[in-house]
């Protein structure tokens, strides 16, 4: 099977190195995926919206605006996705990465969910909608390599 080049979103915490990991790991594998993400840098996803549309005084118009400057990059990104990867980590609640899942879902979009098993009864309903759920990055490369080129590790 020859292979192509596969989109791969990667959604989801922003504070460990899952990405990297998982990136590494492709190249190590040397398969053709290009990667696209959200903006992971904390402050500046928050001050997208003040950031291109100018200052607002009201927390939750400005809070607005910034998800919706974000939505444009997060649903182009997902809309172009041949597989997506939602991380879910231990220290925060990521409604935005729950909110991703559900909109890959609706797209039909493959997902692989990545999070400890502590998390498996909140995410169930995620879980469900995904084609697997990994435990680590290194998971997560298991299966591009498989999904990619039909070869286990």
């Amino acid at each position: 099977m020859s292979e192509r080049g596969w989109n791969v979103y990667l959604s989801g915490e922003i504070h460990s190195d899952w990405r990297a990991r998982i990136e590494t790991g492709v190249r190590e594998a040397g398969l053709a995926v290009c990667f696209s993400a959200p903006v992971t840098d904390h402050a500046a996803s928050d001050d997208a919206g003040t950031g291109t549309l100018g200052e607002e005084e009201v927390a939750f118009w400005r809070d607005h605006m910034g998800a919706g400057v974000n939505a444009i990059r997060t649903q182009t990104l997902i809309r172009a996705a041949d597989l997506v990867v939602v991380r879910f980590g231990d220290k925060y609640r990521q409604w935005n990465a729950a909110f991703d899942a559900g909109y890959a879902a609706a797209l039909g979009k493959p997902i692989v969910t990545l999070h400890d098993s502590d998390l498996d009864h909140a995410l169930k309903e995620v879980d469900r909608a995904a084609q697997a759920t990994a435990r680590t990055a290194e998971q997560v490369v298991d299966v591009l390599r498989y999904v990619l080129s039909g070869k286990l590790a």
